[in-house]
């Protein structure tokens, strides 16, 4: 349908008008003198516009209609088409949430008193990167796709070399560009295919193009290529660790929550122009999402940065929702309705937790950092005592991505081991089954990961410079991690609610996919998991509680640590995180290639040594970077032509016209 625009306040047009005003709300900023005014009216600006596009989009969702609206422009491209079907409402929550949450922890994470050249540089761009990704999800042209993919690509750069002055945050900035114009020069080539087989740039409707026909193996090619780098799939995700890392955390917390989605919504979206796809379609991405989850977990156990850590797991959970888009589409091949539900439903609920957990850690790393001053987890500890509200926080974050119930990671994860075990029943693909090990790996890997976060940051003892005094995080910090901690309980107690908000989205993408016999078993498992839910919460509470009674009661008495047979026990003898996770990086050494430097002592009196366990970058130190040193070197010769010398290139001009000439004759 075309609505009037003319007419009354449509959710849709409340939505796209939220999302310009967030885009707006730091360009006051930019003109303000006095520093730290137009980051308080950017985040004044942002909460209220983004409270109003969460209530249009989830009007959107809940009206199982595509709103649309004709956007007349002087391009040669054929007209514009914005769109807001369920699918893009649902996916436009995460952008409006954390877009908000951000602003706010920005007020306390990155005061303008503290930093004024960059703070109004990264309130701008912040709130443009959430814009552009929410217009993103409504447009269907493909040539102003592109336009508004370039705008969130270029805002998140900004966003990455904040603090540019440092050398390996502008590595970082580099390394992003590189990636992510590869991933665009992708979609020039997929927008193309696309308009070869429609005849125009407007994107096509759901199953109207052949999937057997010869250029749609091409054009899924080219989106994998394209949106996979943006999303993080591997091998297209050596640009995530450092870049999340050495941006500031609200960014970091935005780029994962949410701007990864787009990566995964653009793969959602193409998939739903094919009817009949192949088995092999859906093959690829289940192999390769779960390989991206295991290797995402491996070198995020490895890791002795916090944030690191975290943009690490950001890549085994894109890995996590890549396998069950895939099991969706092999059940769209295979024509199984409920292997098509338990995919779409396990994707989408997956995308929805990581949008609540992850911006969740992601603020409780900058808190962490504010107080500490580093990212090193091994010169951590002790911060439980100093920081209890953070440590609180961190840990219902910590639970909810390592799928642990009652929290929300345990919903979405168990979906996707229910779907593999029915494949046993069912005799339909019963080689699905074999996912399961696999997944309950990827599970163990991220226990041993956060387990080793958290102990390294909130037990023992300080390792690092006992001169740097913790502090708890203030209120504007402590806010957003209070709401994202109830969400992920709230969809860990009643998982029924979730189901709820993703079902019209899975209804986009393979209608007919959520029937009432599927969805009434779903509701029937996911009562008795909420009722789980709340009773292993109370126990808890219960627990806690006795606990924290006899504590206060009895008298505490201190006494010296068993110090391994040493009169003095000292920071030194605790276990760091590298010593922690040491066997379990052992095990997988051959993926990651860790730099290990142990000292070689000699005599009976050896001199002081120290040693090291450094992760690398496998697929970025191994083969990107050896392959474009390659490249500049066959391309040196360029450099002999730039003499700096104006004879020589008007020699050249001429001699391109000469050329040309000839040729056209």
């Amino acid at each position: 349908m075309y609505p009037n625009l003319q007419g009354s306040l449509e959710p849709a047009l409340v939505a796209i008008f939220a999302a310009l005003v967030i885009g707006c709300a730091g360009i006051p900023g930019l003109f303000l003198k006095k520093p730290g005014v137009g980051q308080i009216i950017s985040t004044v600006i942002t909460l209220p516009a983004a409270v109003v596009g969460i209530y249009a989009a989830l009007q959107l969702l809940f009206s199982h209609t595509a709103t649309t609206y004709l956007l007349h422009w002087n391009m040669p491209f054929g007209p514009c088409e914005l769109v807001i079907d369920p699918l893009s409402a649902f996916f436009l929550l995460p952008v409006f949430l954390v877009s908000a949450t951000g602003s706010l922890f920005a007020v306390g994470y990155w005061p303008a008193a503290e930093h004024r050249s960059t703070e109004r540089g990264l309130t701008f761009f912040y709130g443009v990167l959430a814009s552009s990704m929410a217009i993103l999800l409504v447009v269907r042209n493909g040539v102003f796709f592109i336009m508004v993919w370039e705008v969130m690509a270029l805002s998140a750069y900004f966003l990455i070399v904040t603090e540019h002055e440092r050398k390996d945050v502008r590595r970082a900035g580099i390394v992003y560009l590189i990636a992510t114009h590869i991933g665009t020069a992708s979609l020039f080539v997929y927008f193309a295919l696309l308009a070869a087989q429609t005849g125009s740039f407007q994107l096509p409707a759901a199953g109207t193009l052949n999937a057997l026909s010869p250029l749609a193996p091409l054009t899924v090619l080219a989106a994998f290529i394209g949106f996979g780098s943006k999303a993080g799939i591997m091998p297209f995700h050596s640009w995530l660790p450092s870049a999340h890392a050495n941006a500031p955390s609200h960014a970091s917390a935005i780029m994962s929550g949410v701007m990864l989605k787009m990566g995964l919504y653009g793969i959602f979206r193409t998939l739903t122009y094919f009817h009949d796809p192949p088995l092999l379609w859906g093959t690829i991405l289940t192999v390769a999402g779960i390989t991206t989850a295991l290797l995402g977990i491996t070198f995020a156990v490895a890791q002795s940065d916090i944030k690191r850590l975290l943009a690490c797991s950001s890549i085994e959970n894109i890995g996590i929702i890549t396998t069950a888009l895939g099991v969706a589409l092999l059940g769209v091949s295979s024509h199984t309705a409920s292997l098509v539900y338990i995919g779409m439903t396990g994707a989408l609920l997956h995308i929805l937790n990581h949008s609540f957990f992850k911006p969740l850690l992601f603020f409780g790393s900058g808190a962490i950092i504010h107080a500490e001053g580093t990212r090193d987890m091994n010169l951590m500890g002790g911060l439980g005592k100093r920081m209890p509200r953070v440590a609180l926080l961190f840990m219902v974050g910590s639970v909810a991505i390592c799928g642990i119930p009652p929290l929300n990671g345990f919903i979405s994860e168990f979906i996707l081991y229910f779907g593999f075990f029915r494949q046993l029943t069912s005799f339909s693909m019963t080689f699905l089954a074999l996912l399961a090990p696999l997944l309950a790996l990827v599970g163990g890997l991220a226990v041993i990961a956060f387990t080793k976060l958290y102990s390294s940051v909130f037990l023992g003892t300080r390792r690092g410079s006992t001169a740097v005094h913790p502090h708890e995080a203030g209120p504007t910090m402590l806010v957003p991690m209070v709401l994202f901690a109830l969400l992920c309980l709230l969809v860990g107690v009643a998982p029924q609610l979730a189901l709820r908000l993703v079902e019209p989205a899975a209804e986009v993408f393979s209608p007919g996919a959520v029937s009432s016999v599927i969805s009434n078993e779903m509701d029937a498992i996911f009562g008795t998991l909420s009722l789980v839910g709340a009773l292993s919460l109370a126990v808890v509470t219960v627990v806690t509680l006795i606990w924290k009674w006899r504590l206060g009661k009895g008298r505490i008495t201190p006494a010296p640590t068993w110090g391994c047979g040493y009169q003095r026990g000292t920071v030194r003898m605790q276990y760091g995180g590298t010593s922690f996770s040491e066997l379990a990086v052992t095990v997988f050494n051959g993926i990651m290639r860790q730099r290990i430097m142990r000292p070689s002592l000699s005599g009976l009196f050896p001199k002081s040594a120290g040693c090291s366990d450094q992760a690398t970058e496998t697929l970025l130190e191994g083969v990107v970077t050896p392959l474009f040193s390659l490249v500049g070197m066959l391309f040196g010769f360029l450099h002999r032509l730039q003499h700096g010398l104006m004879q020589f290139y008007m020699l050249y001009i001429f001699a391109a016209l000469l050329i040309l000439m000839l040729w056209a004759h």
